[in-house]
């Protein structure tokens, strides 16, 4: 095809895509029936990773629970079952270590089955400034936030590639799009899972497995007690999101095969401005928003909460 053809047929593509975008804004997305599907969370022991396991289990899920936490698990076990999951299996997995990963996922795979749904909730924050972050923290930052998700892929995205039928969910952050003064360990981990969830899509959709799905959750600070003691500028632009309302709509973004789901909405305007003004104004937006000051009163998570 020779340029001014493919020229014609995207553009002429693009303004179809727009349009069919515009009509989802009145006319909502189909959503698919993920029942009998098995789906495996990472962090399910508390916050995010066991509402969403209720949240699954109400769609007639086969539900399978990772944690460090054996009853944290547990808890979240019974309150999946009774949402309607129709079986719940839970394993004690550190996400971090590699070997691990292989070990519980073979395991998985010999007692429930193949893996239908990856959602690659766990994550950890040290809250400390970059030269205050013992070396220790920083590794294991990357080790749970980012590796875990290359060796969970590893694991399961071949029966899914095999299949051509599958969902990768990755529970990212805003601070995967967006540099947080205090959080340097933290957006690097939270970056780099999100690139790595965007070219493993990519690749999938070169090689013609467009059965296989991926959703890139990109939240700001989520009341979980994970950003304990955190506070936002403006609430009304930038609110704390409340656990129950993002685990709802990371479930609709994987019914609707939805690949970014940004929260709340003023991300997406936030994002898209920070790739194209010039560094000064970018910086002095950043301010105004207080992405300066986000972590000077973090307290993070006590142990009781764990």
């Amino acid at each position: 095809m020779n340029f001014f053809l493919e020229t014609i047929q995207v553009t002429l593509l693009s303004i179809w895509y727009n349009v069919e975008s515009f009509i989802h804004l009145f006319v909502p997305m189909k959503k698919k029936s993920i029942a009998g599907e098995v789906v495996l969370i990472t962090g399910a022991g508390s916050g995010i990773g066991r509402l969403m396991a209720q949240e699954f289990a109400a769609l007639g899920t086969v539900l399978v629970l990772w944690d460090i936490n054996q009853e944290g698990m547990k808890e979240t076990a019974r309150l999946a079952k009774h949402s309607g999951a129709s079986r719940v299996h839970y394993y004690l997995c550190d996400c971090s270590d590699k070997n691990e990963v292989y070990r519980v996922a073979d395991q998985v795979k010999r007692e429930v089955g193949d893996v239908g749904i990856l959602v690659n909730n766990a994550g950890i924050v040290t809250g400390k400034k970059f030269m205050d972050a013992p070396d220790s923290l920083i590794e294991k930052t990357m080790e749970v936030n980012t590796m875990a998700h290359f060796w969970t892929y590893k694991a399961f995205l071949p029966a899914m590639i095999a299949n051509n039928h599958g969902h990768l969910v990755s529970i990212a952050s805003s601070a995967g799009l967006i540099g947080v003064n205090g959080l340097a360990d933290y957006c690097a981990s939270k970056f780099a899972a999100v690139g790595f969830a965007e070219s493993v899509g990519l690749e999938l959709l070169a090689t013609g497995k467009s059965g296989v799905k991926t959703t890139i959750v990109c939240p700001y600070f989520i009341n979980t007690g994970m950003f304990d003691g955190c506070q936002t500028k403006w609430p009304r632009l930038l609110p704390i999101l409340t656990p129950e309302y993002v685990a709802k709509k990371i479930i609709h973004a994987v019914l609707t095969d939805q690949v970014h789901l940004l929260l709340p909405k003023s991300i997406y305007l936030i994002a898209a401005l920070k790739n194209i003004l010039p560094m000064k104004q970018g910086i002095m937006l950043g301010q105004y928003l207080g992405a300066f000051n986000l972590m000077d009163t973090f307290r993070g998570r006590s142990r009781k909460q764990e």
